[in-house]
């Protein structure tokens, strides 16, 4: 082989690596800081019969934290005026022994008479019925909050 041809079959082969160097880089950047998300402007949305309609939430006062889904399934926490936490770590509130949750995943706290739930930087993130939480939220009575395979609800 003539040193061309040497010269141009490294040059691919380091073109190569330094393509999967740089896939591998974005990989774990995602999973670290999420994926990028377009900025949030004013949207319509689409009249079609596919939208779905939120789920009627129940009035009142909420009382317990209930956990509706998951291992821990039937474990209930009463509603005091302290925050809650829940993930993997010893101190949480609620802890949920999940890969899918992260050590401080998510809390609930009390603020102007409703609960709020607020993501805590976990990486799989924290959902409000089918919508990821990215501030704090307030949570209607009964609507499910999902952290990792644990659902939970306030309840009466």
């Amino acid at each position: 082989m003539s040193e061309l041809t040497l010269l141009l079959i490294r040059l691919a082969f380091l073109a190569v690596l330094w393509f999967f160097v740089i896939a591998a880089v974005g990989v774990i950047r995602t999973d670290l800081f999420g994926s990028r998300t377009a900025p949030a402007g004013p949207r319509k949305a689409p009249k079609t019969a596919t939208t779905t309609a939120k789920p009627k939430a129940k009035k009142g006062v909420p009382r317990q934290l209930v956990v509706t889904g998951g291992p821990l399934q039937g474990t209930t926490i009463n509603l005091t005026e302290t925050p809650i936490t829940i993930g993997r770590a010893n101190d949480a509130t609620l802890v949920v022994s999940d890969d899918y949750a992260s050590s401080r995943h998510a809390r609930l706290f009390p603020q102007d008479g409703q609960w709020i739930v607020e993501d805590l930087g976990s990486t799989n993130g924290t959902y409000l019925d089918r919508s990821k939480v990215t501030r704090p939220t307030p949570v209607p009575l009964g609507v499910p909050i999902r952290v990792g395979k644990t659902v939970i609800e306030l309840r009466k």
